[in-house]
């Protein structure tokens, strides 16, 4: 058979569709694999073995570098069920940061701190799998982190039979607003993503508002208005109840930011997840190989709302009500914030983001109130009593010179360079 230039064009262009394919399939190649092995020379990456492999010095460098990346996934599963180990006996110890930490970890208000930052880590978790895999910008996933907290509020009053013991009314009432919440997003997303990028902000915004200003207007008295949604604890469990039991509070805390990370680790590694990130990097391509898009971003967004749900029912419970602010475009924002301090290429960076923000927040407030602040000239006063000029402040700076983040700091130190945490392997996958 005779090779013309079309010929072998039309070769070439059937190669690199059937790579295409495969890609949307697994999604995208895994970090750390290439399609030649390093030291192979342009043009013999499809070529024999011997080729491909290069010299034999370059072949074993290659297999050493494989032996320690297939070994790597050990010592983070080893180092992740350590940390977990080490937060969860974290409340039987007595460790004191001053400047950090209110007290030591096995008082109350300590507890109750960091309670809180798991769970803000959980909730922006949940929106880094919306927005950094899949790539959508929602202004609105408040409004689902609220409905967890008043959905639950307003179940444990309103479905409460009297016959029911409180155990069982609990549970059924965590069951009613985990369907209310998936519901809820399966509604909004349905909707929102008949369009994309900016138009989809936009919708998610206008859902955001539309809830936020339900909740202030009080329905029947079952929001609490600008007051907020106290907890009904009669039907709570005594063990979530009290300045005595934070430290169980802690414990729910922790399980939640547990599971929150299994889920959405689960769906990043599924066949989904690989696809949700095929479409955020080419859209039209995916369509192209015969992928609804839409199916796969709609399965990443309910996903994503219903953590945001179960984090806001812990909320609930640790804070004993929940106030109308849980619900604005601005708490919304604030988790976008976290999540790019913390690293968007990064399902850890969300975590740290989210502790960092929470720790920052709460220790500015306390010391933009203090003597030394106090005591200060004026042209250091003013701008260090105020917490968000600083935490604004610290987010420029990371923009402007961390691009990957918080968690991207130890990439940038063995590479040297400022670039995005996975630019330089897509770049050899490529």
């Amino acid at each position: 058979m005779m090779h013309t230039p079309d010929t072998d064009r039309q070769t070439t262009d059937a190669a690199a569709s059937r790579s295409t394919t495969d890609a949307a399939a697994s999604a995208t190649a895994k970090p750390g694999t290439t399609a030649a092995a390093p030291g192979t020379a342009p043009g013999t990456a499809h070529g024999p073995v011997e080729a491909a492999t290069g010299p034999t010095g370059t072949a074993t460098g290659a297999g050493a570098r494989a032996a320690a990346s297939a070994r790597r996934p050990r010592w983070l599963l080893a180092g992740g069920i350590a940390l977990v180990a080490l937060l969860a006996v974290l409340p039987l110890l007595a460790i004191d940061i001053p400047g950090v930490l209110p007290g030591p970890t096995y008082t109350p208000g300590t507890l109750q701190l960091l309670a809180y930052a798991m769970l803000i880590a959980a909730l922006s978790l949940s929106y880094r799998m919306m927005f950094g895999l899949a790539g959508l910008l929602s202004f609105g996933h408040a409004l689902f982190f609220a409905a967890g907290a008043y959905g639950l509020g307003m179940s444990l009053e309103a479905f409460a039979p009297a016959s029911w013991p409180s155990e069982l009314i609990f549970v059924t009432s965590i069951g009613v607003t985990l369907v209310f919440g998936l519901v809820l997003a399966a509604s909004v997303g349905a909707l929102a993503l008949r369009v994309t990028g900016i138009s989809f902000a936009m919708v998610t915004l206008a859902f955001a508002q539309a809830g936020s200003v339900l909740i202030r207007r009080n329905p029947g008295g079952a929001t609490g208005g600008d007051e907020g949604l106290s907890l009904d604890i009669a039907n709570v469990p005594d063990a979530l109840v009290g300045v005595l039991n934070t430290r169980n509070l802690y414990w729910v805390a922790l399980g939640v930011l547990v599971f929150v990370y299994l889920v959405v680790l689960w769906v990043e590694k599924s066949r989904a997840g690989h696809v949700a990130e095929a479409t955020r990097e080419n859209e039209l391509r995916v369509r192209v190989l015969g992928i609804r898009p839409y199916t796969v971003k709609l399965l990443v967004f309910i996903v994503a709302s219903v953590l945001a749900a179960i984090a806001g029912m812990g909320y609930l419970l640790l804070q004993s009500g929940a106030s109308p602010r849980v619900a604005t475009a601005d708490f919304t924002l604030t988790l976008l914030v976290i999540v790019v301090l913390g690293g968007v290429g990064y399902r850890w960076g969300a975590i740290v983001g989210g502790i960092v923000y929470t720790l920052l927040d709460q220790r500015l407030t306390a010391l933009a109130g203090s003597d030394f602040i106090a005591g200060l000239p004026a042209v250091l006063r003013v701008p260090l009593s105020e917490p968000l000029f600083i935490l604004g402040t610290l987010f420029i700076l990371v923009v402007l010179f961390l691009p990957g983040g918080i968690a991207g700091i130890p990439q940038r130190i063995r590479t040297g360079r400022r670039q995005h945490p996975v630019e330089a392997e897509e770049t050899t996958d490529a």
